[in-house]
C-alpha cells in the first residue's frame, strides 16, 4: 500500500469512529437538567458542597426509579425505570469522578467524605429492596442494569470508605507534623 491510500484509509476511519461517537453522543443526553449544572458549577471549588449536590441527585433519581415502577398507572414504566436507573448510575459516575478528581489535588476529603458514604449505604439498600421487588419478567429484563447499579454503589462505598482512611491516616501525619514544625519555630 503506499502511504496516500494508508492516510486515506486512515482519514476515513477517523470521520467513521467520529460520526459513531457524536451519535451515540446525541443519543445520551446529559443527565443533569440545566439548574443542576449551574449549582454544580457555582460549587467547582467546594468540595464538600459539590459531592453534597451530586449525592442529591443521584439520590433523586434513584427515588424517581421507585416511583415509576411502583406506579401501575404510569405509561412505558419499563423503559422510564430503566432510563431513571441509568441517569442514577451517570450521576453517580461523576460523583466518583469528583471524588477522585478533589483527591488526586490534595484535598483534605473527610468532611466530605462522610455523606457521600452514608449515601452509598442508603443507595445500595434501595437498590437490593428494588431488586428484590422485582417479579422473574422483570429481573431478567432489568437485571444487568441493576445489578451494574449495584456494583458500582458497593464499589464506590468500598474506594470512598478506603479513601477516607487514607485521608484520616495522611491528615493526622500532617497535623502532627505542623505541630512539630510550630514547636521548631517557637524555640
Amino acid at each position: 500500500m503506499t502511504s496516500r491510500t494508508l492516510w486515506c484509509s486512515f482519514l476515513l476511519l477517523c470521520s467513521l469512529v467520529s460520526s459513531e461517537l457524536a451519535l451515540a453522543q446525541a443519543h445520551r443526553p446529559d443527565p443533569l437538567s440545566d439548574g443542576e449544572i449551574n449549582k454544580l458549577r457555582d460549587t467547582a471549588q467546594y468540595p464538600e458542597e459539590r459531592l453534597k449536590l451530586y449525592v442529591e441527585f443521584a439520590r433523586t433519581r434513584l427515588d424517581r426509579a421507585q416511583q415509576i415502577h411502583a406506579d401501575a398507572k404510569a405509561t412505558d414504566r419499563e423503559a422510564q425505570t430503566r432510563e431513571e436507573f441509568q441517569e442514577f448510575l451517570d450521576v453517580y459516575d461523576e460523583l466518583n469522578t469528583n471524588v477522585d478528581t478533589y483527591a488526586d489535588r490534595g484535598e483534605d476529603l473527610r468532611k466530605a467524605l462522610k455523606p457521600v458514604i452514608e449515601a452509598d449505604t442508603e443507595f445500595g439498600a434501595k437498590i437490593r429492596a428494588f431488586k428484590s421487588s422485582l417479579g422473574k419478567t422483570e429481573e431478567a429484563r432489568d437485571d444487568f442494569l441493576v445489578a451494574s447499579a449495584l456494583q458500582a454503589v458497593d464499589s464506590g462505598a468500598r474506594d470512598h470508605r478506603d479513601l477516607l482512611a487514607q485521608q484520616e491516616e495522611l491528615f493526622k501525619h500532617k497535623k502532627k507534623q505542623n505541630r512539630k514544625d510550630d514547636s521548631a519555630r517557637a524555640e
